[in-house]
């Protein structure tokens, strides 16, 4: 891929990649480890703010959350990427409809894979340990040894350009690869604030909570929560009722100074939206669930912005 003006070379030896992909890697004489230290942060100085979309339980949606928040932002004008950082299952290229893509390296780094649509001025840049597999369904079985260098990878090696935001979609736990993800933040990296994603019954609270505490713990402040699946939307009167219990988690939240920004319902949309890798806040601006991201869009939108007029939660 061809260098532009807008990607000038990073690093000393004319390489903006990790030194694992150089082929002189074991002959290069340069420091290695300050090498892709300094890409790290030479690529994110580049990047307003980061925004990590997290829950230390699985399977309550995160990666939907993320594609929709990235899309909204993006049809707001700024300029977004998602980092796919759920490494054992990384299905950001479904939610864009990019899967299959694979990337090169080059010079500059890796490729990432550009989202445009309709009504977004910049297309939503998308890296992802999906693009460097032989086929979507190759599992990942790595120690986190690997784990901790593919985030290194992932925010260092990508070429994101310039964002103002780059979105940050979590794999469930609170382990290596949030440890290493906090850790490049504090390392002289931008702004960055948490968006907390959870269900409302108790099974669930009681995993995601811990995810707001290791926050608390990493000076990461939670610019607000998402409650998804937060009732059901009839396709034919669109009434709703709840599938889950409430177990009391605004009280939980609460508790934990964090607010509600957002109730996502279950609808055919979101799921139609994200397995044909369009966006349900794109393609359906005006559904029920569309209306139910754009409190969460509009908050994160004014903190990425720097209005903190718009900023709900206590992320300020």
């Amino acid at each position: 891929m061809a260098r532009t003006q807008d990607t000038p070379m990073m690093s000393v030896c004319g390489r903006d990649h990790a030194c694992s992909f150089c082929p002189i890697q074991q002959s290069c004489p340069l420091d290695k480890a300050g090498h892709d230290r300094a890409l790290v942060r030479a690529r994110l100085s580049r990047v307003g703010q980061v925004v990590v979309v997290l829950s230390n339980k699985g399977g309550v949606g995160k990666s939907t959350v993320s594609a929709n928040l990235a899309a909204g932002l993006a049809a707001r004008g700024l300029r977004v990427g998602v980092a796919d950082a759920d490494i054992h299952g990384p299905n950001q290229s479904r939610f864009f409809g990019l899967v299959g893509a694979r990337v090169r390296l080059s010079a500059a780094g890796l490729q990432t894979r550009a989202f445009q649509a309709d009504g977004i001025p910049h297309p939503v840049r998308v890296g992802s340990l999906a693009f460097l597999t032989e086929d979507d369904a190759a599992p990942i079985v790595w120690r986190d040894s690997y784990k901790h260098d593919f985030i290194h990878h992932l925010l260092g090696s990508f070429d994101w350009g310039d964002l103002d935001a780059l979105v940050v979609d979590m794999p469930p736990g609170t382990g290596n690869e949030m440890i290493t993800l906090c850790d490049v933040l504090d390392d002289g990296g931008p702004p960055a604030a948490a968006v907390l994603v959870t269900t409302p019954q108790a099974v669930a609270q009681m995993d995601s909570l811990k995810a707001a505490r290791v926050c608390a713990e990493r000076d990461l402040p939670v610019i607000g929560a998402v409650e998804n699946m937060a009732g059901v939307v009839c396709p034919h009167c669109s009434g709703s009722f709840h599938v889950f219990p409430d177990a009391g988690l605004d009280a939980a939240l609460a508790a934990e100074g964090i607010g509600k920004i957002a109730a996502i319902p279950l609808a055919p949309d979101l799921a139609v939206g994200s397995d044909s890798g369009r966006p349900a806040v794109l393609d359906q601006p005006d559904c029920a669930v569309a209306r139910a991201f754009a409190p969460l869009i509009e908050t994160v939108a004014g903190w990425a912005t720097d209005d903190p007029a718009a900023v709900a939660g206590g992320a300020r």
